[in-house]
Protein backbone atom coordinates (compact mmCIF):
# COMPACT_ATOMS: atom_id res chain seq x y z
CA UNK A 1 0.00 0.00 0.00
CA UNK A 2 1.43 3.56 -0.94
CA UNK A 3 2.29 5.39 2.48
CA UNK A 4 -0.21 8.04 1.68
CA UNK A 5 -3.44 5.99 1.22
CA UNK A 6 -2.23 4.39 4.34
CA UNK A 7 -1.47 7.61 6.05
CA UNK A 8 -5.65 8.41 4.99
CA UNK A 9 -6.51 5.09 7.51
CA UNK A 10 -4.27 5.82 10.05
CA UNK A 11 -5.57 9.89 10.12
CA UNK A 12 -9.33 8.46 10.16
CA UNK A 13 -8.92 5.83 13.35
CA UNK A 14 -6.67 8.05 15.19
CA UNK A 15 -8.99 11.71 14.91
CA UNK A 16 -12.74 10.09 14.10
CA UNK A 17 -12.84 11.91 11.01
CA UNK A 18 -12.83 12.32 7.56
CA UNK A 19 -10.57 15.09 6.23
CA UNK A 20 -11.26 16.43 9.44
CA UNK A 21 -15.23 15.43 8.42
CA UNK A 22 -16.86 14.74 11.98
CA UNK A 23 -20.04 12.13 11.96
CA UNK A 24 -21.84 15.06 13.17
CA UNK A 25 -21.15 17.46 10.27
CA UNK A 26 -23.99 18.82 8.02
CA UNK A 27 -24.69 17.84 4.43
CA UNK A 28 -23.62 20.80 3.54
CA UNK A 29 -19.99 20.84 4.91
CA UNK A 30 -19.71 17.18 3.92
CA UNK A 31 -20.60 18.60 0.28
CA UNK A 32 -18.58 21.70 0.96
CA UNK A 33 -15.35 18.80 2.04
CA UNK A 34 -15.82 16.21 -0.74
CA UNK A 35 -17.70 17.77 -3.24
CA UNK A 36 -21.29 17.62 -5.12
CA UNK A 37 -20.25 14.17 -6.64
CA UNK A 38 -22.26 11.64 -4.61
CA UNK A 39 -24.61 9.06 -4.54
CA UNK A 40 -27.84 10.17 -2.81
CA UNK A 41 -30.52 8.30 -1.13
CA UNK A 42 -33.24 9.19 1.31
CA UNK A 43 -35.31 6.57 3.77
CA UNK A 44 -38.64 7.94 4.50
CA UNK A 45 -38.23 11.71 5.71
CA UNK A 46 -36.20 10.96 8.35
CA UNK A 47 -32.69 8.68 7.16
CA UNK A 48 -30.41 10.21 4.65
CA UNK A 49 -26.91 8.89 3.43
CA UNK A 50 -24.72 10.45 0.96
CA UNK A 51 -22.31 7.49 -1.12
CA UNK A 52 -18.80 9.13 -2.44
CA UNK A 53 -17.73 5.55 -3.20
CA UNK A 54 -15.39 4.30 -0.18
CA UNK A 55 -16.52 7.16 2.12
CA UNK A 56 -20.60 6.99 3.22
CA UNK A 57 -22.03 10.00 5.79
CA UNK A 58 -25.65 9.43 7.54
CA UNK A 59 -27.78 12.06 8.56
CA UNK A 60 -31.34 11.40 10.44
CA UNK A 61 -33.66 14.20 11.69
CA UNK A 62 -36.75 13.47 13.83
CA UNK A 63 -39.26 14.33 10.81
CA UNK A 64 -39.34 16.04 7.60
CA UNK A 65 -39.55 19.54 9.11
CA UNK A 66 -36.45 19.30 11.37
CA UNK A 67 -32.78 19.88 10.05
CA UNK A 68 -30.60 17.19 9.44
CA UNK A 69 -28.34 15.48 12.50
CA UNK A 70 -25.05 13.88 10.95
CA UNK A 71 -25.23 10.27 12.37
CA UNK A 72 -22.07 8.26 11.38
CA UNK A 73 -19.81 8.08 8.92
CA UNK A 74 -18.43 4.32 6.96
CA UNK A 75 -16.01 3.75 5.26
CA UNK A 76 -16.48 0.97 2.87
CA UNK A 77 -12.69 -0.35 1.98
CA UNK A 78 -13.79 -3.61 0.74
CA UNK A 79 -15.48 -1.88 -2.55
CA UNK A 80 -11.62 -1.42 -3.04
CA UNK A 81 -11.28 -4.99 -3.70
CA UNK A 82 -13.07 -5.08 -7.14
CA UNK A 83 -11.22 -4.75 -9.94
CA UNK A 84 -11.42 -1.49 -12.12
CA UNK A 85 -13.25 0.31 -9.22
CA UNK A 86 -10.77 1.54 -7.08
CA UNK A 87 -10.11 4.61 -9.19
CA UNK A 88 -13.95 5.44 -9.68
CA UNK A 89 -14.37 4.83 -5.14
CA UNK A 90 -11.84 7.08 -3.76
CA UNK A 91 -13.16 10.52 -4.38
CA UNK A 92 -11.04 13.10 -6.16
CA UNK A 93 -10.66 15.16 -2.53
CA UNK A 94 -8.77 12.81 -1.31
CA UNK A 95 -6.85 11.08 -4.25
CA UNK A 96 -5.37 14.91 -4.45
CA UNK A 97 -4.84 14.38 -0.45
CA UNK A 98 -3.56 10.79 0.18
CA UNK A 99 -2.37 9.91 -3.72
CA UNK A 100 -3.47 6.55 -5.30
CA UNK A 101 -5.84 3.88 -2.87
CA UNK A 102 -4.77 0.31 -3.36
CA UNK A 103 -7.05 -2.54 -3.56
CA UNK A 104 -6.45 -4.11 0.10
CA UNK A 105 -5.66 -3.01 3.47
CA UNK A 106 -4.19 -5.38 6.11
CA UNK A 107 -5.16 -4.65 9.32
CA UNK A 108 -2.02 -5.95 11.08
CA UNK A 109 -0.40 -2.98 8.72
CA UNK A 110 -3.03 -0.23 9.77
CA UNK A 111 -2.22 -1.74 13.61
CA UNK A 112 1.53 -1.43 13.57
CA UNK A 113 1.08 1.73 12.48
CA UNK A 114 -1.40 2.81 15.05
CA UNK A 115 0.63 1.04 18.28
CA UNK A 116 3.69 2.87 17.17
CA UNK A 117 1.70 6.31 17.50
CA UNK A 118 0.44 5.09 21.08
CA UNK A 119 -3.33 4.64 19.54
CA UNK A 120 -4.39 1.45 20.61
CA UNK A 121 -7.20 -1.00 18.77
CA UNK A 122 -9.23 -3.13 21.64
CA UNK A 123 -11.44 -6.00 20.07
CA UNK A 124 -14.76 -6.05 20.96
CA UNK A 125 -17.30 -8.19 20.71
CA UNK A 126 -19.02 -8.35 17.07
CA UNK A 127 -21.88 -10.68 18.49
CA UNK A 128 -24.18 -10.27 14.80
CA UNK A 129 -21.01 -10.96 12.31
CA UNK A 130 -18.88 -13.23 14.73
CA UNK A 131 -16.58 -14.90 13.18
CA UNK A 132 -16.70 -13.81 9.95
CA UNK A 133 -15.57 -10.76 11.17
CA UNK A 134 -14.02 -9.52 13.98
CA UNK A 135 -14.03 -5.72 15.39
CA UNK A 136 -11.63 -3.53 16.81
CA UNK A 137 -12.16 0.24 18.58
CA UNK A 138 -10.58 3.00 18.86
CA UNK A 139 -11.51 4.50 22.30
CA UNK A 140 -10.62 7.87 22.28
CA UNK A 141 -11.53 8.93 18.35
CA UNK A 142 -14.48 6.24 18.84
CA UNK A 143 -13.72 4.19 15.30
CA UNK A 144 -14.34 1.14 14.85
CA UNK A 145 -12.48 -1.33 12.67
CA UNK A 146 -14.07 -4.68 10.60
CA UNK A 147 -12.15 -7.10 9.45
CA UNK A 148 -12.35 -10.22 7.83
CA UNK A 149 -12.42 -13.37 10.60
CA UNK A 150 -12.74 -16.09 8.48
CA UNK A 151 -14.50 -17.02 5.30
CA UNK A 152 -18.11 -18.31 5.15
CA UNK A 153 -20.46 -19.57 2.28
CA UNK A 154 -22.60 -16.66 1.88
CA UNK A 155 -20.93 -13.70 4.34
CA UNK A 156 -17.29 -13.24 3.02
CA UNK A 157 -16.39 -11.17 0.12
CA UNK A 158 -14.57 -13.51 -2.22
CA UNK A 159 -12.04 -10.88 -2.81
CA UNK A 160 -10.62 -9.84 0.49
CA UNK A 161 -8.55 -12.20 2.31
CA UNK A 162 -8.34 -13.08 6.55
CA UNK A 163 -6.80 -10.30 8.05
CA UNK A 164 -7.79 -7.29 5.71
CA UNK A 165 -10.22 -4.77 6.38
CA UNK A 166 -13.20 -4.59 5.46
CA UNK A 167 -14.87 -1.21 6.64
CA UNK A 168 -14.11 1.67 9.06
CA UNK A 169 -16.63 3.34 10.87
CA UNK A 170 -17.56 6.02 13.32
CA UNK A 171 -18.62 6.84 15.79
CA UNK A 172 -19.07 3.77 17.96
CA UNK A 173 -19.75 5.23 21.53
CA UNK A 174 -18.34 3.49 24.88
CA UNK A 175 -22.38 2.58 25.53
CA UNK A 176 -22.30 0.59 22.73
CA UNK A 177 -18.95 -1.39 23.35
CA UNK A 178 -20.57 -2.32 26.44
CA UNK A 179 -23.92 -2.87 25.12
CA UNK A 180 -22.19 -5.65 22.45
CA UNK A 181 -20.04 -6.96 25.59
CA UNK A 182 -23.46 -7.43 27.97
CA UNK A 183 -25.13 -9.30 24.20
CA UNK A 184 -22.03 -12.30 24.09
CA UNK A 185 -21.74 -12.12 28.17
Amino acid sequence: MTPYSLAFYVDVVTTGTVLGLRPTDSPDRVTEVLGSNFGGNVFGDCTMCRDYGLAEFFWDRASADHPWSGHHFTLQVHRLAHRGRTLALTNDTLRVRYGRFTPRLRFAKLQRLLEHRGIPLLEIPDPANAPYYRTFWQPDSQVAVSVIGTHGEYSTPDDLRVGDVYSIQAPVTADEVEWRRARVG
